[in-house]
């Protein structure tokens, strides 16, 4: 019994529970730097609390789907918890697919809300969305809510967003956050679609957090750890693997939006960064480069590799000249 008490899905029961627990546990330390946001874990639970307060107003239902279509900002974190705080289940969306692809995602699982942005790598999401209604109409799609960036007609702001969830009673989303149980589905991540269309795998809430528990646990992420997540918060290595992970762990994230060798060596020498996941081709990007001698690397601890066959010569070199204590080959599916 003391051995299943360690459980996930029975120690939090729920994603939003996750968020406030570790609130409690975890208080004033640093959830999330990106760039000039920080915010603590009391900060975080604190947004998430405000950003089901929006989606609430903005009409979302306990069991309703809403869309996230963006790149790893903190932006995300808060409007992905503050939506299953809200009760919704969540659609992430590739950063890299264009507007069919996405409006084939929206469309297929009805998501009610997006949250967006229109002004990452020079792509306006809401504009490819738009050009692709003569596909998929999206009729059950009734708000768009820009993270960053100018908000086009037909959409709001983030900013407006938030302040529309004012009038609605802070008691609103704290019985939302206790409604659903751990069998409650938690989220729809599409699948690749290599054999066709993408197809969408229903995750509960026990499901995620039994998994990610084990996972944490068995990588030793530890409370003191910087996590830099490249990988993309749409996968579930950035989503799951990353935010989720930090939050049963008291690790602080810092979200990278895009992977360049000599951005990512700047962070993990200006913030210490102890965690590195990410596919065999990001260390061999590091090792590789011309200019690494210019950086303090001497915090890396921690690597999870995956996504392709890491060659032994590039373990090697990871832990001789990169001096990671633990280099881990992981694998998994969406399912």
């Amino acid at each position: 019994m003391a051995d299943a008490a360690k459980r996930g899905d029975l120690r939090w029961g729920t994603i939003p529970r996750l968020v406030e627990d570790a609130a409690g546990r975890f208080g004033v330390r640093e959830a999330v730097i990106d760039g000039d946001a920080r915010l603590s874990f009391t900060d975080l639970a604190a947004a998430v609390r405000e950003a089901a307060r929006g989606a609430i107003a903005a009409g979302v239902e306990p069991g309703d789907r809403v869309g996230i279509w963006a790149p790893n900002v903190w932006e995300w974190i808060v409007a992905a918890l503050g939506a299953i705080a809200a009760g919704a289940v969540l659609v992430p969306v590739n950063t890299r697919f264009k507007g069919r692809e996405a409006g084939y995602l929206l469309d297929r699982s009805g998501a009610r809300l997006l949250f967006t942005v229109t002004d990452f790598l020079d792509t306006d999401y809401p504009a490819m969305l738009r050009d692709a209604r003569d596909e998929f109409p999206l009729p059950s799609l009734e708000s768009v809510v820009v993270l960053r960036g100018p908000a086009p007609a037909g959409t709001t702001s983030w900013d407006r967003f938030l302040e529309a969830g004012a009038a609605v009673s802070p008691r609103v989303p704290e019985s939302r956050a206790g409604a659903p149980t751990p069998e409650s589905l938690s989220d729809v991540i599409f699948t690749s679609g290599t054999t066709g269309r993408p197809k969408g795998a229903m995750t509960t809430h026990a499901q995620t957090l039994r998994v990610f528990e084990v996972w944490s646990r068995g990588v030793g992420l530890r409370e003191s750890d910087r996590y830099l997540i490249v990988n993309p918060f749409f996968h579930t290595f950035g989503y799951k693997a990353g935010i989720l992970a930090c939050l049963m762990r008291g690790a602080t994230i810092h979200p990278q939006a895009v992977f360049d060798a000599a951005e990512t060596m700047r962070r993990v020498a200006d913030h210490r960064i102890t965690v590195l996941p990410g596919p065999p081709t990001l260390y061999q990007s590091i090792l590789d480069h011309p200019e690494r001698g210019r950086y303090d690397l001497s915090s890396l601890r921690l690597a999870v590799t995956g996504a392709a066959v890491g060659p032994v010569e590039l373990i090697r070199r990871m832990r001789e000249e990169l001096t990671f204590d633990s280099i881990l080959t992981a694998y998994g599916l969406t399912e």
